[in-house]
């Protein structure tokens, strides 16, 4: 038996519970609902609720010791002589008996001793797989027959259902919410680590990045440098070319598709434009890469410029189409959120429809707008899979002559997060650490943008409410 058939029963012990539970409140009133506090569908899920829990907790509490208990008798159960061996090699012994257990690869070819071990972790896995399945229906009908038992017409069935609801809403939000302080302190103290290494001064204003660093204390360049300007500087003028495009362009969609176009029209073009939003950002990078790259250099050359195979600009050309679904969508959702009785005011002041959009329908949806746009320049900071492919992964140092291009090939905190973590260095040196500072540097200045663009939306939200 598998965990998913363990899950399969609990949920058919739930629904049967759920039955009997709503049947029963039945019974006991005499078949008259209103003689019971709460209606029969409380009842069932009062019982079905003493069932599922407990059956879930001990499949869980089961799913997690399982697997340490079956490695601890497998690993009595081996020769001294390979209990014995250095850990990395005891672990590499562990790996294999796993796979070999799982079926992912065969037993000839290993020791006797070893597929003798496979063996039993798979008699183990078995039988602690029929063990689960037995408990966990065990513990859900003594639930199911202790929760039956105390149904009668004054159980406040209802009340105890909302409570333990609204404890399961609280364990979810807390869960959320101590996610994220996770989340963050790893950050903070991977880049504690960071800093006692590396200046936060160097590293914030520092001008040159090249965070390699040597495997052997006798190789060449054995120090890396760490000065992040350079990714913020790729960062921000990939994100400024996108912006340029997407904004303009979503904007005037938006204002095209709520105020000016027929019906007919909106219920083509709306979804025609939104289809980009389901694109793949890979497939946006293979276009970079294949053919606006291409078009960029070819064009700069034509007029006497020089530009790099993989540049900002096209870069920031391709994510900024890719952002244009976002502002369009968004915008126009805020632009017909506003009351059409200040279009008719303004109407009846005599203003044209351009005057009216134009000083009505903007400044009251403009808390909107700036969502919509922060939206987008997030997502243009945390795109990755378009730079790696149309902008290069090598920073451009700032003591290069024209730095400043966006003809030239550069690259953003994201593609050197997923550079500095691929797993070719040990996770204690500066150069994988580094990726944890500059994650908590994106970190701060998004949080930055929040809260900027929360103090915008509450001022004009006050002023046009």
């Amino acid at each position: 038996m598998s965990p998913t058939f363990a899950l399969a029963a609990i949920a058919a012990l739930v629904l049967l519970s759920y039955w009997m539970g709503s049947k029963r409140a039945v019974a006991i009133a005499d078949g008259k609902s209103r003689a019971l506090h709460s209606r029969p569908s409380y009842h069932g899920l009062f019982v079905a609720l003493w069932c599922g829990v407990p059956a879930l907790a001990v499949a869980g509490a089961w799913a997690i010791l399982q697997p340490i208990l079956i490695q601890g008798i497998v690993v009595d159960s081996l020769p001294e002589t390979l209990r014995n061996l250095p850990a990395d090699r005891f672990s590499l012994l562990l790996t294999d008996i796993r796979n070999i257990s799982a079926g992912l690869v065969p037993s000839s070819g290993h020791a006797p001793e070893i597929a003798a071990a496979a063996a039993r972790m798979s008699e183990l896995r078995a039988l602690g797989n029929t063990a689960l399945v037995a408990a966990a229906c065990a513990i859900g009908a003594a639930g199911l027959t202790w929760a039956r038992a105390r149904l009668s017409t004054q159980l406040r069935a209802r009340n105890k259902v909302e409570r333990a609801v609204t404890f399961f809403l609280v364990l979810c939000s807390a869960i959320a919410i101590l996610t994220t302080i996770g989340i963050v302190l790893s950050l903070l103290f991977e880049s504690i680590r960071f800093f006692g290494r590396v200046s936060p001064i160097d590293f914030l204003f520092g001008v040159k990045w090249s965070p390699q660093e040597a495997f052997r204390a006798d190789q060449v360049g054995a120090k890396g440098t760490f000065g992040a300007m350079p990714l913020i500087f790729g960062t921000l003028m990939i994100t400024a070319i996108a912006m340029i495009v997407a904004v303009p362009i979503g904007l005037m969609s938006a204002i095209y598709l709520s105020d000016y176009a027929s019906h007919r029209t909106r219920a083509v073009a709306k979804p025609l434009l939104e289809i980009l939003a389901g694109i793949p950002t890979v497939v946006f990078g293979f276009f970079a890469a294949l053919t606006v790259a291409p078009f960029v250099r070819d064009t700069a050359e034509s007029l006497g410029m020089t530009a790099a195979s993989e540049s900002a600009l096209a870069a920031g050309l391709v994510m900024g189409v890719m952002i244009i679904p976002f502002v369009s969508s968004l915008t126009d959702d805020v632009i017909n959120a506003v009351p059409q009785s200040l279009r008719d005011a303004a109407y009846g002041l005599g203003s044209t429809k351009s005057e009216c959009i134009r000083k009505v329908v903007l400044p009251a949806a403009l808390p909107g707008i700036f969502a919509a746009v922060l939206l987008a320049v997030s997502k243009a900071i945390g795109e990755t899979m378009i730079v790696v492919m149309a902008a290069g992964l090598s920073a451009t140092n700032f003591d290069n002559a024209g730095w400043w291009s966006p003809l030239e090939s550069v690259t953003t905190i994201t593609v050197q997060i997923v550079t500095l973590l691929k797993g070719d260095q040990e996770f204690d040196s500066s150069k994988t650490l580094s990726a944890f500072a500059i994650g908590l540097l994106l970190f701060i200045a998004t949080l930055a943008m929040n809260i900027v663009a929360l103090g915008v939306v509450r001022k004009y939200r006050e002023k046009y409410d």
